[in-house]
């Protein structure tokens, strides 16, 4: 369905629900949604935010007649542990479906449970290469100590694009030694394989009980990436540095 999210064109919930797992969850906007439709749309009643699979949802990308660039499970992660193995194959296999039909799509996952989401890739790859060149794959980084977590645990795993999002930013991060990967002396100067990392999205906190987050820390966050090469997304509506990898 479409979405005000501004770096993808539609949203996609063929799983839904979730847990708080980390700082960032503390004022989950799926989670206060998912209460707001209770009782409808497939979010059970009583617990709407249980983690639920959506198998009549799988064919709605294949109903699009133009390429766009899919948030899938913005209601959910899907590397929860609640998430079967065999839902997770499902949903992977609706996304390789696309690569057959005239229309292809950019399908983003975005989790915070990298772990699981490596130890997917693992055991459903061969020779370390990815089946679905359609499939950019992402992990949340809201504050340092996530980001030293989570982002070495993404760049093991094989993906089109890996993209990181500091959303909410709840601190300063420093991204470059993820960012500058392979510095190296050739030929009489320093060369740079290219960064491993190839997107960053960065935004305050929203919503009645937002945390606050400092211009200053984007702003550091944005030069980073500027200086390794790095596409940068600033979701504060009165700065447009909006790019996507290309």
């Amino acid at each position: 369905m479409p979405t005000k999210i501004e770096w993808c064109d539609e949203v996609w919930n063929p799983v839904t629900g979730c847990d708080p797992i980390s700082e960032g969850c503390q004022n989950c906007y799926a989670e206060r949604m998912a209460k707001r439709l209770q009782g409808r749309f497939g979010y059970p009643t009583g617990d709407p935010f249980k983690v639920t699979f959506h198998p009549d949802r799988l064919q709605i990308p294949l109903k699009w007649n133009k390429p766009r660039r899919v948030f899938v499970n913005s209601m959910g992660d899907l590397f929860h542990d609640d998430v079967k193995d065999e839902w997770i194959k499902t949903v992977f296999n609706a996304m390789a479906t696309d690569i057959l039909q005239p229309c292809l799509h950019t399908y983003l996952i975005l989790t915070k449970r990298p772990q699981r989401m490596a130890d997917f890739f693992t055991a459903n790859t061969k020779h370390g290469t990815l089946p679905w060149p359609n499939v950019w794959l992402g992990v949340t980084a809201e504050n340092q100590a996530r980001a030293d977590e989570r982002i070495p645990i993404l760049l093991s795993v094989p993906a089109a694009v890996r993209f990181v999002s500091v959303e909410p930013m709840l601190g300063p991060v420093d991204l470059r030694r993820f960012l500058w990967w392979g510095i190296h002396p050739g030929e009489g100067k320093w060369r740079t394989t290219p960064s491993p990392i190839s997107w960053v999205i960065a935004g305050p906190e929203t919503g009645p009980r937002a945390r606050p987050c400092k211009a200053e820390w984007i702003e550091d966050l944005g030069r980073q990436c500027r200086s390794a090469g790095v596409a940068f997304f600033d979701k504060r509506k009165m700065f447009i540095r909006r790019e996507w990898p290309k």
